[in-house]
């Protein structure tokens, strides 16, 4: 078996890929290539057997993530009791805590959460512990599903991790709690750590200590992670193997060279440390997977056996999915283990390299090709000039961030630390000054809803075809294979530019409107308005709706660039999101009607952006990427937002489309006495179903055979009312409702259309 202990590995990602494809293809094709190397004779007996019955079982212990109640749900369970142990840590967020808790009597997971009732509260939860045995009553509700496509699917997400419910409790005091396990006390040193950090330096300095030391980066400001993100450099906020390698060097060192240990006890301390600092790291996949790889190291020295490296990374990934099979939906777990093999089967490439600068450029280049699939997949983005930009940051956090972070742990109790820590702030300010010109000035992002995993398999096969040839200085076939590569991606990304299939999508973003159309042939992408969530009680908008739905949406969707923007009317459940849409998105022009009133901070914001201003009135005509909108009101000022709504008229798929905002019922009158014969198919119902609007002659008069309503779930404006569903339903109009829905598209060419639900 020795050296060929990536063919079982193999053998578990084969069948892993097949329980969450549902696609036995790669089954089949893996049976008939290890049938092929062992009747060759290139495979003894016991890889093939060992390779074959790894196959088999793991088809079956793979678990299968399913929704048997996908939609949301209409009964809540009743008030339980519930006596179990806590797992894993305590986690403490600005607005709430949380932790997951196993119930005894049914072996359930939940997620269990208590938001404070107000920011001045202070939470004791010194009763909280790991491994606690506690007892409490609540409420198990099913999370949330994601209802718009390309919407983190929370329910999923927890699924993922076992989780089914979760409970909201109602005081921390409800819960009664004695004991705690040896992990406890790791958590604890933990948490005093960050405690102590944040006392010796400064907020900025702290955040990356933290970050990079503890594994906890809530404190790096969200602008900061998602530019990470986006240049994909966020596997340096993650602890991996050069942050164990870091520690593990630097405790081998200080016991040795300081003479406290000899080299073999030494080794033996470092075993037990190890696991130690994995937990108090935080104990993501990618640290586990670097402390356990160096686990094995060591002992296969001190037992003297020799694997090389490929085995033991297959070792620690078969140990990882034996004990927790859940762990192939980890997000860092499938990233980590990627990286690491491309690495490993890059070794003799990478060695070649006759400097540092190109050695860098070389790992930077296949670490981003073999993670390449899951950025799309998982992001929805992919920056080609990544490869260049993680060549000259990289180097710069491998040889002085990390390092200095973990020093300026060691020197924080000296006043020297002061001094440190105001030259790393001002190397890190222009590293994100550096980071931030290259994200506004040669920002080019590819972006795409991910591949079917067929394509994705197709994929690795080309890019280890490609690297065979690099490997073996076959350069023309390297050329051949890599040219096959850029084609094959590029067509998925350049898909909607070839598609006849233009979208419209009313998304679900609660109580307000978000209407985006994309015309076929990617001819032009505009939004009919963009709503969001208000602050209380300050009555601001918020970024959720957009950080949460339109972003993700418009990044599944692969779109960078918006030809308009229509504003309907000022209310913010319609146009508190442009200003974030504004801030990231190269728009074109924004499209108002004669009547609203711009603010002050939105013409700057519009101005520093280019971004033209265009106002339209009754009878104007826009043509926005070919597609004509017929602009019927507003008609004169009637001195309310709601009343001076832009009315837009367009055709899409065969369909005549009537956009109202939040108009009342005198405008619909107006609206009939000045259109007499207008007839429309697809109506967007005014004002969320309110009954000021959608007056039943006037739904008579257009005779809708299709009424969307964007409307909050439970909301407490009562909408849609049960007045204007009855008359929908007395002109026969089929409605469709996010709060019920979810998402609704309409899909069409130039003739016809299909709407979709996104919700069953």
């Amino acid at each position: 078996m020795k050296g060929n202990w990536h063919i079982v590995a193999m053998a578990v990602t084969v069948s892993i890929i097949t329980v969450l494809a549902s696609n036995y293809l790669f089954v089949a094709c893996y049976i008939i290539w290890l049938g092929y190397l062992f009747f060759k004779r290139r495979l003894r007996k016991a890889t093939f057997l060992l390779a074959s019955a790894f196959l088999c079982f793991f088809l079956l212990y793979t678990p299968k993530i399913q929704d048997s109640q996908p939609g949301f749900s209409e009964t809540s369970l009743p008030e339980q009791s519930f006596i179990g142990q806590i797992s894993g840590p305590i986690e403490k967020k600005p607005t709430h805590i949380q932790f997951t808790f196993e119930d005894n009597a049914t072996n359930q997971r939940y997620l269990v959460m208590y938001f404070r009732n107000d920011a001045s509260e202070t939470l004791n939860s010194s009763h909280l512990k790991s491994g606690a045995t506690c007892e409490f009553q609540g409420v198990p509700e099913r999370p949330n599903p994601s209802t718009n496509p390309g919407e983190f699917n929370y329910r999923y997400y927890l699924a993922s991790k076992k989780i089914t419910y979760q409970v909201n409790l109602n005081a921390l005091h409800d819960v009664t709690c004695t004991g705690q396990d040896l992990f406890h006390r790791f958590y604890n040193l933990r948490e005093n750590l960050s405690t102590y950090i944040d006392i010796r330096v400064s907020s900025n300095t702290s955040a990356w200590m933290k970050g990079l030391v503890l594994g906890d980066d809530s404190a790096i400001p969200e602008d900061t992670i998602e530019l990470f993100q986006r240049w994909s450099l966020s596997h340096l906020l993650a602890i991996s193997g050069l942050h164990v390698g870091l520690f593990v060097a630097f405790l081998y060192f200080a016991l040795i060279k300081l003479n406290l240990l000899t080299k073999e006890k030494a080794q033996w301390l470092i075993l037990f440390l190890l696991p130690a600092y994995a937990v108090v790291a935080g104990g993501e996949p990618s640290i586990w997977r670097a402390s356990m790889m160096v686990v094995c190291f060591i002992l296969l020295r001190k037992f003297k056996r020799a694997f090389s490296y490929t085995d033991v990374l297959s070792f620690v990934f078969l140990l990882f999915v034996l004990i927790n099979p859940y762990m192939v939906y980890h997000v860092g777990f499938q990233l980590s283990f990627l990286v690491t093999l491309g690495l490993l089967l890059s070794q003799k490439w990478l060695s070649n390299s006759n400097s540092l600068i190109e050695q860098g450029l070389k790992i930077s280049f296949v670490a981003q090709m073999m993670i390449l699939p899951l950025l799309f997949h998982h992001f929805y983005i992919f920056q080609p000039l990544s490869v260049l930009v993680n060549t000259l940051v990289v180097p710069y956090f491998s040889v002085l961030v990390i390092p200095s972070m973990f020093l300026f742990l060691l020197i924080s109790p000296f006043p020297i630390i002061n001094v440190f820590d105001k030259l790393f702030s001002m190397a890190q300010n222009l590293l994100l000054t550096l980071l931030t010109f290259f994200d506004d000035y040669v920002n080019y992002p590819w972006t795409m809803d991910g591949m079917a995993i067929e394509f994705v398999a197709v994929y690795y096969g080309l890019f280890f075809v490609f690297m065979y040839y690099v490997q073996n200085k076959d350069n023309k076939n390297a050329f051949v294979a890599g040219s096959t590569i850029v084609i094959f991606v590029s067509y998925f990304v350049a898909i909607p530019y070839f598609s006849p299939y233009g979208v419209v999508t009313m998304l679900d973003i609660g109580q307000g409107d978000a209407y985006v159309v994309e015309l076929p042939y990617r001819k032009g992408v505009f939004l009919i308005d963009a709503g969001a969530g208000v602050s209380f009680p300050e009555r601001t908008p918020t970024n959720s709706k957009y950080k949460q739905i339109i972003q993700p949406y418009l990044k599944s969707r692969g779109v960078t660039k918006l030809d308009a923007i229509i504003i309907t009317h000022k209310d913010i459940d319609h146009s508190g999101s442009f200003q974030y849409l504004a801030e990231e998105y190269k728009i074109d022009r924004i499209i108002v009607s004669d009547y609203y009133q711009i603010d002050q901070s939105s013409r700057d914001l519009w101005n520093q952006k280019n971004i033209a201003v265009q106002r339209v009135k009754q009878g104007d005509q826009l043509n926005l990427g070919g597609q004509q909108l017929h602009v019927l009101a507003p008609m004169n000022e009637k001195g309310s937002p709601n009343e001076n709504s832009i009315v837009l008229l367009s055709e899409f798929g065969g369909k005549s489309w009537l956009f109202t905002g939040d108009i009342g019922r005198e405008e619909e009158k107006e609206l009939m006495r000045s259109y007499e014969h207008l007839s429309i198919d697809v109506l967007k119902v005014a004002h969320h179903g309110s009954s000021s609007s959608s007056d039943d002659a006037f739904l008579e008069h257009i005779g809708p055979e299709i009424g969307l309503i964007s409307a909050g779930r439970n909301n407490r404006y009562g909408h849609p009312t049960e007045e204007v569903i009855a008359g929908l339903e007395n002109v026969e109009a089929t409605i469709l409702r996010t709060d019920k829905d979810g998402a609704v598209q309409f899909v069409f060419t130039q003739e016809a259309g299909t709407f979709y639900k996104f919700l069953p």
